[in-house]
């Protein structure tokens, strides 16, 4: 039996991470600039994505970055070009962390809010990772990781959640899927799975919770909390950490999966 031999990553290897400048995504950012590699950050907000780059910047980490809105197949490919050009080089590492909330009684949501949470989580994951196997270069390369940004919601249903647990459920599916597919081709492909982290977005999440069920923030969070057997929400470092290892070489037989991050909530 022939063995294949394992492709080692680039030299300081390109790193595109969309959503990147607050929670999950500025710490996957921070971790894969501290890990040498080149990272080209985006958000929406132009404003947020230069001061995130100005950041990180004084932190001693090489970054740039662009303003994109990840739903747009234009702004797609504009933001895909501006990282090859930015950098010279083939973008090694996709990171599709751009994401919204979102949810309420299933019969009261609106069109808009149920194709702008899929647009949001699911359609630029692919809009994402098909412009960068392309245009973007790695598709042409030995070794790539594209690693997307799911959550437990991917894995099992979530009260009054109905859009982001239907999006992040598609999302495990793309990714096992192609997971599958560009195993040959020496990029991987997986999805992170975090449960409850401290992020903006969770703030968010407890306040229309405590909305809907006429109480606190505060006793929202204890009954989340609750649920966690390791009994406190994951931190966006601990996401971040995962991310930053999947990019190794160590983990290049770890493909088509979904892994969680999430102090036990989920174990499957």
């Amino acid at each position: 039996m022939t063995v294949k031999a394992m492709d080692k990553a680039p030299e300081r290897p390109v790193a595109l991470v969309t959503g990147a400048t607050s929670g999950i995504g500025l710490a996957v950012a921070r971790d894969l600039g501290a890990r040498g590699h080149r990272v080209f950050v985006c958000a929406r907000t132009e404003v947020k994505v230069k001061q995130t780059v100005a950041d990180l910047q004084a932190e001693g980490l090489s970054v740039q970055g662009a303003a994109a809105d990840v739903r747009d197949r234009a702004a797609v490919q504009d933001l895909v070009a501006a990282a090859v050009a930015t950098y010279g080089a083939p973008v090694s590492i996709l990171v599709n962390n751009a994401g919204r909330s979102g949810g309420g009684a299933t019969a009261g949501i609106t069109d808009e809010l149920w194709h702008d949470v899929i647009d949001t989580n699911l359609n630029s994951v692919f809009l994402l990772t098909r412009e960068v196997l392309t245009s973007g270069g790695l598709g042409a390369e030995p070794w790539g990781r594209i690693i997307n940004i799911a959550s437990t919601a991917g894995k099992q249903g979530v009260l009054l959640g109905a859009p982001y647990s239907a999006s992040k459920h598609a999302v495990v599916g793309f990714t096992k899927a192609l997971g599958k597919e560009l195993a040959p081709t020496g990029t991987t492909v997986n999805a992170v799975c975090p449960g409850y982290v401290e992020t903006p977005m969770a703030a968010r999440v407890r306040t229309g919770y405590a909305q809907v069920w006429d109480t606190t923030e505060e006793y929202v969070q204890e009954q989340l909390e609750s649920k966690i057997p390791l009994g406190r929400y994951s931190t966006p470092q601990e996401v971040a950490g995962l991310v930053g290892y999947l990019t190794t070489d160590l983990a290049a037989s770890i493909t088509a999966q979904a892994l969680n991050v999430c102090g036990g909530l989920g174990n499957f």
